[in-house]
């Protein structure tokens, strides 16, 4: 993490470099994410690096806030952002005849982002007050872009935002000049919103009053941007969570989501709704794009078509999904959505979030009768040696679950020890050694 801050990896303008073949792509915003997760797993005592990482993400969000948002709206853009062929057309193609794409998904990821940075700056400011600008710098930019996804950005004209209230759904937003229209198409594009939830603890109502007289300020004087954050009073002081998606949508979405129809699969949530099992097209500058449901290998060349977000289930998104979802229930106690939806029971966010978990751990369980697990590749070898040895696929069949992509993705497939080792964790001694 520090080699990827230091000033021989790191552009001087701020930006990270996306991947080895094209070093100016845009990559979504987590290294601030993947941060924070390893200062608190080490146990929340390396105030050094925090300070060090820090730092320097604050250059990448400068990057990201006058790069990626050039009319100052709020809405942002950003390319693929690793979600390749998930658009009608390339992401990161430049669009001809001044239109532009305001993204949905990468809105999410600022907001996602600084929510991120707010937490690190608020755990830095607990012993040094002078990090509390920084922190309250966070939390206003999380404000202004909660804001503009649901009033939409200052471009005048019949400028919208990316919440369609018909379909209780996020899409991308193409813009030309005043004139702004949704791009209506049901992908994980649109539900990435969700992750943009941050818990801020009590000890901060406690500890930082600089910090909380900012947020009165605000209150007072721009109640409006308050909507996004909820209180709740503890014996231990002030609990507060911001979101970029308020309990309402928040449930309008799940009910997408957890629907089999659309994005529920029998091992996690797909990328694209299955609602396009017959392709729709939509037209842009002319020309009619069409999009359809391949929930395994893509059918389309963009990106070298060996990559495909129409429809398989991939594990990193599903991650941050699950994790939005339990901290939901956290945030608003009691919440219920029905699941799946079609069954007519309604659930406790907390339990579908356990049982999405065990969805996805399924995908790596063998079957009793054969050894093989869901995930394998089609071509993996069986038997008894190969049936011991995992694969991690890129991806998986949105339908079946088969591995797809590279065979060992290490990289992002594997976070499925985490959930395995939490299981763990939690079962009684006799279960967990099963």
């Amino acid at each position: 993490m520090i080699l990827m801050c230091r000033e021989w990896a790191q552009n001087p303008d701020g930006a990270f470099a996306a991947y080895e073949w094209n070093f100016d792509d845009v990559n979504p915003p987590t290294i601030a994410w993947a941060a924070w997760e390893i200062y608190l797993i080490d146990g929340a005592w390396d105030r050094r690096f925090l300070v060090r990482v820090l730092t320097k993400l604050v250059m990448n969000y400068s990057w990201w806030i006058n790069r990626k948002d050039p009319d100052g709206s709020n809405l942002f853009e950003g390319g693929f952002l690793g979600m390749d062929n998930i658009g009608l057309f390339d992401r990161s193609e430049g669009l001809t005849g001044g239109k532009r794409l305001e993204q949905a998904d990468a809105t999410a990821w600022v907001a996602f982002l600084s929510g991120v940075m707010l937490r690190m700056a608020l755990e830095l400011a607990r012993e040094d007050p002078a990090w509390d600008d920084l922190a309250s710098t966070f939390l206003q930019r999380f404000f202004t872009i909660a804001e503009a996804m649901e009033y939409g950005g200052p471009s005048g004209g019949d400028a919208v935002n990316p919440w369609d209230e018909e379909d209780g759904f996020f899409y991308d937003m193409l813009v030309a000049g005043d004139h702004s229209r949704l791009l209506k198409v049901r992908s994980m594009v649109g539900l990435l919103p969700l992750t943009a939830i941050a818990p801020i603890p009590a000890w901060v109502s406690r500890e930082l009053p600089d910090y909380m007289s900012r947020l009165k300020w605000l209150n007072v004087h721009r109640p409006h941007m308050m909507s996004s954050v909820a209180f709740d009073a503890s014996p231990e002081g002030l609990e507060m969570v911001l979101t970029l998606v308020d309990p309402k949508r928040a449930k309008r979405l799940f009910a997408r989501m957890l629907d089999p129809e659309e994005f529920l699969s029998p091992h996690g949530i797909r990328s694209l709704s299955a609602a396009y099992r017959e392709p729709v097209c939509a037209t842009v500058g002319g020309q009619d794009l069409w999009i359809g449901y391949v929930p395994g290998e893509s059918t389309s060349p963009m990106f070298g078509g060996n990559s495909n977000w129409r429809g398989p289930v991939w594990i990193p998104v599903n991650a941050l999904l699950v994790d939005a979802m339990r901290e939901y229930a956290k945030a608003f106690d009691g919440i219920t959505v029905e699941f799946p939806v079609g069954s007519g029971e309604k659930v406790e966010l907390a339990r579908v979030a356990d049982e999405l978990e065990e969805r996805l751990v399924s995908l790596f369980l063998p079957d009793p009768d054969t050894g093989r697990r869901p995930g394998s590749p089609r071509e993996h070898p069986s038997g008894e040696l190969w049936d011991e040895h995992v694969t991690f696929a890129e991806y998986f069949d949105g339908d079946t679950g088969r591995g797809l992509g590279a065979t060992h993705q290490t990289g992002w497939t594997a976070f499925v020890a985490h959930w395995i080792c939490s299981r763990r964790e939690e079962e009684p001694p006799e279960q967990a050694e099963r």
